[in-house]
């Protein structure tokens, strides 16, 4: 005789699937809270998601620590609706988690959604995306920094790190003026840092390979490429190659701007976009202004204390860094890819 055992209320073969769970983590300065909260419910709702939990950042904690809070819950996956700060600092949270990012932007540079080919602006669609898209892994740029006192910190960076001139013109903006008028607020920076003269004398060490000196204006650590207005400074650089792409300014005078103005503008920017411009590109002559390197650590050393940023964002000033490349340590989630019968 076989016996079954009895089923009862409680039984597992009973008990309906837990339904997904979202968080969201907005900076209420830079959203319509009332048209967020409405696209959500009703995106929600459609999909079958149970209630979503939502966090304010503050300008005491940028969202990291709420971000955590909304990982401690287990949700599924995080909006992070707000500028590029806002999305740095959901990203440090959620970094290895295996949970998804959403971008929803909202600042004035929305660098990593603008590197993904992500919509700028439109809110349904971002927040259908966050429910319903594809996941997508990328690289984290994880830094180590040495302030002047001796005080060390980490961070992490999802598009660029930068010091030198970069740095300067990022310090230099206003952001009175920038919460104004958005990337046009940096032209008067670019005025006030070109004032300062001063090259930086650098000791690198890229992939352990051996110390080396430079003099430079500016360098930058990429684990992306293009910036606002079709500007694209690394045009070799993928988010998912666990590699960084390195770029050294050296200008000397005005003659090496306008070198570096029109490699960047010119080549990187509308001859690489066609088989002959890029054949043009292989048979020009290296532009001595600008060095490019690839690896996956870099450990860099200062004369002096100077100014450095994560993504667009002022960080105050450093002596020393180490940054190392996290490969596919975060996951975004993009617009799923229609399917054609």
């Amino acid at each position: 005789m076989k016996y079954r055992l009895p089923v009862t209320p409680d039984s597992p073969v009973d008990a309906p699937p837990k339904p997904k769970i979202a968080a969201v983590v907005f900076n209420p300065t830079k959203v319509n809270e009332e048209k967020l909260r409405a696209s959500v419910a009703t995106t929600q709702a459609s999909e079958g998601w149970g209630e979503t939990v939502w966090f304010e950042t503050s300008e005491a904690d940028p969202g990291e620590l709420v971000a955590r809070q909304a990982v401690a819950l287990g949700v599924d996956v995080v909006l992070a609706v707000g500028g590029d700060g806002t999305v740095r600092a959901v990203a440090t949270a959620l970094r290895a988690t295996g949970i998804a990012l959403a971008l929803v932007p909202s600042g004035t540079g929305n660098l990593l959604a603008r590197n993904l080919g992500l919509a700028l602006d439109d809110l349904p669609g971002s927040v259908r995306t966050a429910f319903t898209g594809d996941v997508r892994p990328i690289d984290v740029g994880a830094l180590e920094i040495r302030r002047e006192s001796g005080a060390r910190e980490s961070f992490i960076f999802l598009v660029m790190a930068g010091i030198g001139l970069d740095a300067q013109m990022i310090a230099n903006t206003d952001p009175e003026l920038k919460r104004r008028v958005g990337w046009v607020a940096y032209v008067d920076a670019i005025r006030k840092s070109l004032r300062d003269t001063d090259q930086l004398t650098v000791r690198y060490n890229l992939d352990r390979q051996g110390n080396r000196s430079a003099q430079v204006h500016t360098v930058l650590i990429g684990n992306c490429g293009s910036l606002p207005g079709n500007i694209v400074l690394l045009p070799d650089a993928e988010v998912d190659d666990g590699l960084f792409d390195i770029v050294a300014l050296r200008p000397e005078g005005l003659s090496g701007w306008v070198q570096i103005w029109a490699k960047i503008v010119w080549e990187n920017g509308i001859l690489r976009r066609s088989q002959v411009g890029r054949k043009l590109i292989s048979l020009s002559r290296e532009v001595r202004t600008l060095r490019y390197l690839k690896g996956r650590e870099l450990t860099l050393r200062l004369e002096k204390p100077e100014e450095f940023e994560l993504d667009g964002d002022s960080f105050g000033k450093l002596v020393a860094l180490r940054a190392v490349v996290d490969p596919l340590a975060l996951i975004i989630r993009v617009p799923a890819t229609a399917v054609i019968d």
